[in-house]
This record gives C-alpha cells, structure tokens and sequence, in this order.
C-alpha cells in the first residue's frame, strides 16, 4: 500500500506536469484565428473562459461530466469529457465542448447558441505555464500558484481582496492541488488546497476554505482538536456525503492510519480512529 501511494502521488504530479491549468486555445479553420485560455477545476467546476486581449472573463457552468475508462484494462489512460454552457448576462450563448486525455486535448469545440455554428480549436503549447491558476467559485474569483509561491487571494465581486498565505512547502519538487467539493455538506461547494506532508511525501496536508452563502465570503475550516486523533493534521481528506463524515488519513510510525470526523454545532469533532490494513 506504502509504494502504491507513492507512485500515485508522483503520478498525479506527472500528469498535472503536462496538463497544467489554464490551457491556451487557438482556433481553427478561420480567416481571422483568435485564441482564450479555458480555466477549470475538479469535475469541471470553477470554469470560465478568457479571450485574448480582452480583459472581461466569461463564467462557464458544468453541464456534463464523464470520464472513460473502458482503456484501463490495455493499459490505456482515462479520457475525461467535460460539457460546459457559456453564461452571458445570465443566459447561455453557447456551449464548450473539451476532452483531455493523459498529454493531450482532444474535440474541442464552442456551439454558438443564436445561429449553431460551431468554433473547432487545438492547444497552444507555445505559451509558457507560469503557475497561476484560477476558479470562479460563487462569482468568487481565486487565484492562487501551483508551483512557485503560496499566496492565494479571494477576489469578490465587489472588488475586495482577501489575501491568504498558504502552507510552505520544503521539496523542490512539488505541485500545489485544488480541490473543489462541498466540504461541510451544506450545498455549497468548497476549495482546498493540498500539498505533499513533510516528511516523506507520501500523503498529501489540506488546508480546507468553506464558503459561507450568508456573506458570500470564504473563510478557512478551524482544525478539530487533534488530542484524540492518530493523524495530528488534515491528511489525505475523503468525504462521505451520505454520513456527512470527513475522515484523514495518514502514516504514523509504521502504519497507517485513519481517523473519521463529524460537524456538531459548526465545528469538527473527532468520532473514532482505525487502522489501515496495508
């Protein structure tokens, strides 16, 4: 189990290496070639579109998600197809239609809702990745860097900024994970952000941000009181929607362990720890 996760964790980093987000779209076929940069997040949420030159964004909504992995069994990778409706002024003016697979993208199209003509594009490898990478989670945009530093800001439609400083990282070799999921299963989705644990990378720490659908604003999940618990931090976090549990999981010693969390009034309570067979 120890080496299956380490080579999961590298894994993820290789393919998140090669599809770094945001990918650059170029047009093709068209007398006058224009390009945009597609920005989205886990299962296609968070996602809106940026056309060169233009300083506006455009919010895309998930419409359809679908991974294939009918290839596993011949060694093949997963082909993950995301269907988004482009919203403007409230309604839909067209739909995007991308396919990513382990190194590339592919049938990548917009239909424009008012004629049904339809816009076919490749990727623009030519751009250079610098590791910024965004959402827009609840009109809430989020900027944070995947590689190179650990700011993070929340930029709200009224033009406030909430500036965070995430968790430093001590590897050279590392990449920053976002997650967005509905952390506290009250409906609204949430967004952490994960890095490799300090020691050997072999789980990955979370830093967990709610939304509150009150005030519109984010604000970071107050950690449990870890006295009880065999992981003392959020460790490789998995939620159970139909329990409403949260459990982390990480190696102390030479076992691994799993502790199992649950909300009472607002706040996260250590329920029970087990051990993981490996």
């Amino acid at each position: 189990m120890k080496t299956f996760k380490i080579l999961f964790l590298l894994t993820l980093f290789f393919n998140l290496k090669i599809n770094a987000q945001p990918f650059t779209l170029k047009s093709m076929g068209k007398a006058k070639p224009f390009s945009l940069k597609i920005y989205y997040g886990t299962k296609g949420k968070g996602a809106f579109v940026q056309y060169k030159n233009q300083k506006g964004i455009i919010p895309l909504i998930i419409k359809k998600y679908h991974v294939d992995k009918s290839g596993r069994e011949e060694g093949q990778p997963d082909f993950t197809s995301y269907v988004w409706d482009e919203i403007i002024d409230g309604k839909i003016n067209g739909t995007y239609y991308l396919t990513e697979g382990l190194r590339d993208l592919f049938e990548i199209k917009y239909i424009r809702k008012k004629d049904n003509r339809t816009f076919k594009f490749e990727e623009d490898r030519s751009e250079k990745f610098d590791g910024i990478s965004k959402f827009l989670l609840h009109d809430v945009m989020i900027d944070y860097n995947i590689f190179y530093d650990n700011r993070l800001k929340f930029i709200y439609p009224d033009k406030q900024i909430a500036n965070v400083e995430l968790a430093d990282v001590d590897s050279p070799d590392f990449s920053r994970h976002a997650i967005i999921d509905d952390y506290n299963f009250d409906g609204f989705d949430d967004i952490s952000f994960s890095i490799p644990d300090a020691g050997m990378g072999v789980y990955r720490t979370f830093t967990v941000f709610l939304f509150d659908p009150k005030n519109r604003k984010f604000k970071e999940l107050k950690e449990p009181d870890f006295g009880k618990s065999k992981c003392e931090c959020f460790c490789d976090l998995k939620l159970d929607k139909t329990k409403k549990i949260i459990s982390s999981e990480c190696r102390g010693g030479a076992r691994w362990w799993r502790d199992f969390y649950q909300y009472k009034n607002g706040n996260l309570v250590w329920m029970s720890s087990k051990q993981v067979n490996e």
